[in-house]
């Protein structure tokens, strides 16, 4: 295994026109922990659904996880669930422990090129989490699970469709996600990948897959727990 880069130059991204990001852990830090408040709401919304206590409800939502890229490709597929019901108690939550972020909002409107915000959330989810941040305005658009016919990330087909839905050329795309799992497919498209892993690795709680030891490095060429930081070098910042 290679292992990844973490310091990035402006020429290794120079060629880059299209900068694509995930949104949870990716967008803002792993450590604030967003993520949990929708964990439970698909805890609460799979033992209502089936009419199981809430320890095998989190079994069963895991295992779909895991199984199908996202709980609710689970749900559509074993209990031919309503997504729109599911996606809308899942992102019933609060986003007040998001705080604007201006050295990251400075660091993407500075990017050359277009910005994309490319989640297994949903567009209302992806605009309340990056308002919150303050840097809403500074993308170009965002395709979520609805637009990807609710087959999430990593499938391929998933990332065709969001390639040729804005004309991207992968050549010159770089992607960010905080899943080693999701970079596969950017990487053999040719895109630059980066993985956000939180700070104080060693001691954050991750499920298997997402753990560092268990990446493929060559899918992943740079590893970074600091976004801001990370695209100031690439803009030349800490030359």
């Amino acid at each position: 295994m290679t292992k990844p880069a973490k310091l990035p130059s402006p020429d290794d991204f120079a060629h880059v026109r299209d900068w694509v990001f995930d949104l949870d852990n990716t967008l803002y830090p792993h450590h604030i922990n967003l993520f949990a408040q929708i964990d439970t709401n698909m805890t609460a919304f799979v033992a209502e659904l089936l009419q199981v206590d809430p320890v095998e409800a989190k079994v069963l939502q895991k295992r779909y996880y895991h199984e199908h890229g996202t709980t609710l490709a689970g749900l559509m597929l074993h209990h031919k669930v309503d997504p729109n019901a599911f996606l809308e108690k899942a992102h019933a939550i609060d986003y007040s422990m998001l705080l604007p972020d201006e050295a990251l909002g400075n660091a993407i409107k500075r990017l050359p090129g277009r910005k994309f915000i490319f989640t297994n959330g949903t567009v209302a989810h992806a605009q309340d989490a990056a308002r919150a941040l303050g840097i809403l305005d500074h993308f170009d658009d965002i395709f979520d699970i609805v637009a990807a016919d609710y087959v999430p990330k990593p499938a391929g087909a998933t990332y065709d469709k969001f390639a040729s839905l804005n004309r991207i050329d992968t050549k010159h795309a770089a992607m960010f996600e905080d899943l080693p799992r999701n970079l596969e497919v950017p990487k053999a498209l040719g895109m630059k990948t980066v993985l956000l892993v939180p700070r104080n690795l060693e001691t954050a709680l991750l499920e298997t897959w997402e753990r560092v030891e268990h990446l493929d490095g060559d899918n992943v060429d740079y590893m970074t727990d600091d976004l801001a930081g990370f695209l100031g070098q690439v803009l030349g910042d800490a030359a």
